[in-house]
């Protein structure tokens, strides 16, 4: 049995970058940035690509700062770099599902209002 499945939680660390292809598809791309538990951690940053109606969807309502739930599985790209010709390679995560989850001005103002019990919309 093999598995191949990445959950993913965090902010838009751009704002999404979109390419229509003569085929009409569309691909649009979006780093995203994961907090650690600890807070003094610096967070983890995915790159993450989104194809079809969810590219369309992530261009329209994702923006550099926006708290996005994703689902998808990990691919690693591989390719020559042009000036020393070495391989390089890095890992993306391919999006199968998009939750937006809110602006991080909208988490901000529900956070002042946390009664600390829990809850909420996760």
């Amino acid at each position: 049995m093999s598995l191949n499945t990445v959950n993913l939680v965090g902010r838009a660390g751009i704002d999404p970058q979109v390419k229509y292809f003569e085929s009409g598809s569309v691909l649009c791309e979006v780093t995203l940035a994961v907090n650690r538990i600890r807070r003094d951690d610096d967070p983890d940053w995915f790159s993450l690509k989104m194809w079809g109606k969810t590219a369309e969807i992530a261009a329209n309502y994702v923006k550099k700062g926006g708290l996005i739930g994703v689902q998808g599985s990990l691919e690693i790209e591989t390719w020559t770099d042009r000036n020393s010709g070495a391989p390089r390679s890095k890992p993306v995560v391919r999006v199968n599902r998009l939750d937006l989850l809110g602006s991080k001005r909208d988490n901000q103002a529900q956070t002042s209002n946390y009664d600390g019990y829990g809850g909420g919309e996760f």
